[in-house]
Order: structure tokens, then sequence, then C-alpha cells
């Protein structure tokens, strides 16, 4: 059996440089190469996010297999795998039949690689990354949580409806792989009855490529590399013909359109406001509430982390304020004292199992942060159930958008309430975790971790018990780093599978189950 060997990058990225390439290898999970538990014939009838039918991208009827035209690729097939080359084969090997998890892995690495805080400018002054000029300085993305998790949204979006448009093809044509028309034709892969036209390859391939670029612009030179070589394994594997790729690249395309249309008006681009933008927000906050954030950390940032995020465009949810929960206990209140005085017991009596949580649970710089855990969780169940592209894209679909709306939730109640952090209410207070730019209630990690779970446990649930751990755990973690009180990470908790439901309700009706 061949190693599916799915790369999850971590905080050795952080000595990664802007103008780096991502050729190094991190750290690796191995898993079995598998055959697909199920094809999933009636994937082209799913409802899809951002199409409307499958019919609405058209693609050419395939030649027929007994074609001149048809048996010529055949034969371009064999020839080109009678003489791979070790690095031919290695990418075969690399890229696997489920390619929808080394490009989710891709992702992932790019998340990391570009989670660095921009640094302050000669004056003290800070300037923006702008997608205007990727290279700065500083340089185009500062992939931190909110952007991270609407990146994996936009991905796998894409990926699954892409996916859905191929499988409606495919069993409307239901033209045979190369190998089922000709058997001196040995596949790299499991043989399987999916049909080959159009390659879902390509068109995981093909979206991959083009919604990262937009994402990563300054790798657009790496990601077009990875893009050639997954399609040239297609052919080098025994799966495709190159018109079963021509076809899927044409649906690949077509679905970028869309996603790219979406993405142009979600209200991203806002997201980042000016300094006046940000203290007027503050003020607010003050006037409601009697209370703001400061920002503590240093060198300081004049503006928070994104604060109009919150009113980004959500995928499940209809509107923000429906999964706002209400206030924070006052400063100096009963309640709020309680979680004072345990966050001054942890600190003053931290366990080695406390700190190892905290630490685990970071997700900090260099880090692919708290959404990219959840794929990495994601990923490891995908493979232990052996689901197929089309299945996989799903779970990827409503789990990466049930956390970028958990973040959008998230960031509209710390903007709305704008509660200040532990280091800021308790004198002589330290933490072990550094000190967030943006406001304590309600805890990121916990908000995402929460939605990320209850998509999870819906799709796994023999594991469900243990995703909902997991989210608890990352609930508590930030209160043992000393980042968050109880009350930030128990509403955010209840806020997360808030989110997660709706798409969990959402999954339920797409007519997948």
């Amino acid at each position: 059996m061949k190693k599916l060997k799915i790369f999850y990058t971590y905080l050795f990225l952080l000595t990664f440089t802007v103008s780096s390439c991502i050729e190094e290898t991190p750290n690796y999970y191995e898993f079995e190469d598998y055959g697909f538990e199920t094809l999933d014939e009636n994937g082209g009838t799913w409802k899809t996010i951002l199409v409307s039918t499958p019919t609405q991208i058209n693609i050419p009827q395939p030649e027929a297999t007994s074609s001149a035209a048809y048996q010529g690729e055949l034969n371009a097939v064999k020839q080109q795998m009678s003489g791979l080359t070790p690095s031919q084969t290695e990418a075969v090997n690399y890229w696997t039949n489920n390619p929808v998890l080394r490009w989710n892995e891709i992702a992932l690495e790019l998340a990391a690689k570009y989670n660095l805080i921009p640094g302050p400018n000669a004056d003290g002054t800070y300037t923006l990354p702008n997608p205007a000029n990727p290279v700065g300085p500083p340089s185009f993305p500062f992939a931190h949580p909110p952007y991270t998790s609407r990146m994996l949204a936009y991905l796998s979006v894409a990926q699954f409806d892409a996916l859905v448009v191929a499988w409606h093809y495919k069993y409307e044509f239901n033209r045979p792989s190369p190998y089922q028309v000709d058997n001196s034709i040995k596949p790299a892969y499991s043989p399987s009855q999916l049909p080959s036209y159009p390659s879902d390859g390509a068109t995981i391939a093909t979206v991959s490529k083009e919604i990262l670029t937009v994402m990563f612009p300054l790798e657009a030179i790496y990601l077009e590399k990875k893009y050639q070589e997954h399609l040239a394994s297609l052919v080098h594997a025994g799966i495709n013909v190159p018109s079963d790729i021509t076809a899927g690249n044409i649906i690949g395309t077509e679905v970028v359109k869309l996603a790219k249309q979406r993405a142009s008006t979600d209200g991203m681009s806002k997201a980042q406001t000016s300094k006046p933008v940000s203290d007027s927000i503050a003020n607010a906050a003050f006037e409601r509430f009697g209370w703001k954030w400061q920002n503590m950390e240093t060198p300081q940032r004049p503006v928070g982390l994104t604060p109009l995020f919150g009113k980004v465009k959500m995928w499940n949810v209809p509107t923000v304020e429906e999964v706002r929960p209400g206030p924070p206990p006052a400063p100096g209140s009963v309640e709020f004292e309680k979680d004072v005085a345990e966050l001054r017991k942890f600190a003053s009596h931290m366990t080695i199992s406390q700190r190892r949580i905290a630490n685990w649970w970071e997700d900090g710089l260099g880090s692919y942060t708290p959404p990219g855990h959840w794929n990495k969780f994601a990923k490891e169940a995908i493979v232990k159930a052996k689901l197929n592209p089309l299945r996989s894209a799903r779970i990827f679909a409503y789990m990466n958008t049930a956390i970028m709306d958990a973040g959008v939730a998230c960031w509209d109640t710390k903007y709305y309430y704008h509660y200040p952090r532990p280091i800021e209410t308790i004198a002589g207070f330290k933490t072990i975790l550094g000190t967030p730019n943006f406001p304590a209630y309600t805890s990121g990690h916990s908000t995402f971790s929460a939605a990320g779970a209850e998509v999870l446990a819906h799709f796994f649930p023999a594991d469900a018990a243990q995703f909902r751990a997991w989210a608890e755990e990352a609930a508590v973690s930030r209160l043992y780093g000393g980042i968050h009180y109880r009350f930030d990470a128990e509403v955010g908790v209840a806020q997360g599978k808030n989110v997660g439901t709706y798409a969990v309700n959402r999954a339920k009706n797409d007519g997948a189950q």
C-alpha cells in the first residue's frame, strides 16, 4: 500500500521569511492510501453554495472511448507512464486520489508562513498590508485567524461546488477511466468505478490554485508549480486522459469566478480600519457599558485587529445579531471577581498539564491558527472514514464556513462590547501567551473551536464526544494562558455551537444524507 503523507506545518514555519519558498519539509502524519468507502453516484444532485445548478456550467460532450481521438490520448498516457522519472513517481505518490487533502495542506502551510505581525516603521507608525502592493513592506497578507478562516472558507466552498458540478457530468457521460478501457494500464491508486470525465483532480487543482493565488499573491509561482505537477500526476497515475483534465479545468475556472465575485463584495476589504474609526468603536462601547479595551502590547499597534470583521458577510447565519450573546459581567462584579480569583490561582499554581494545554492550543504567530487546527482534525477523520474527494470537500466546506461565521460572530461581539483583557484589570497580572491585539469577550479560540467541533460531530457522530472535548480544552487553554476570563471561554463555546448548528442544519438539507 502506498502511503498518503499529509503534512502539517506548525511553529517551525515561524523561521520562514516571506520571500522564501515552501520547499522545506515540515512535520507530517502518515496514513495508508485507501480506496473510497462510497462513490456517491448522486453527488451531482447535491445543493451547492455558490453555483445555482450544475448545468449553469457547460463542458463539451466527451469523445467515445472507441474514437480515434480517445485512443490517441490513451496511447499517450501509456507512453508517459512507461518512462516516469523518480520525481514524477514521487509526485504521483504525493497527490494521491484524494487531492482535496493535499491542497488543504498547502493552504495551511501558507497560512502559517504568512501568520506574522507586520512590524512598525522606523518612526513607530504602522503600514497595513495592502493587496494592491503585496510585496510591501509590509507583505500581504497577514494571515491572522480571521484572514485564515475566510481563506479556508472560500477554498473549501469552491472545491465543493466544483466537485458537485464534476460529479453531475461524470454520471451524465459515464466515461470510464483509462485503466478500465485498457487493462494494460495499471493505475497508481486503488481501482475505482468513478467515471473519469471530467477529471475531479483537475477541477480541484484549478479551483485551489486560483483561490490560493488570490489569497497569497506572492506565492503565484509556487502555486503554479504545484498545479502543473498535480495535473501531470493525473496522467502519470493512469487515472485521466488529457481531455478529462481539460473539462475539469473548465469547471474549476467557472466556479472560481463565482467565488471571486462573492469575495469582492463580502466586506473583508473594510475589516481593518483607520485609528479614528477604531477609536470611535471603542468610545461607543464605553458609552454603552462604561468600559473599553486598551492595547497593552509592546510596541503598540494603534488599531486593533480587524475591528470590522464582525460586519463581513456570513455563509450560514442570516445576521450576526442572531448569534451575538448578552453582555459580560461588569468589572468589579461578583461574577467577575470569581473569575479573576481563578486566573490568579492558575497563574500562581500552574500545573505541567495546564501549561501543556495552553502551549498546544496557542496557535499563535507562525502557526496555521485555530481554524487550521480544526482542518487537521477534519483530515484525520476523513482518511479514517475513507471518504472520496466530493464528500471530503463537503465536510471542509461546511466546517470552514461555520468557522468563518464563528469568527465573524466573535469579532462582532469583541468590538461591540470592547471588553478589557485580564492584563488590564488585574494589578500585576502576567500572561504566558503574550498580549492579543483585540478585546477579550468572547474568546476566539473557544468560538472557532466549538463551531468546528459541532460540524465534525455531525459528520462523524462516533467521534462527537472527542471533538467537543477538544473544543472545551481549546477554550480552557486560554484561561491557563492568562488571556481570557472563564466567561469569555464559556460564552464563546456557546456562541460557536450556535453558529455551528446553522451549518449543520444547512448540511442536513443539501441532499447528501
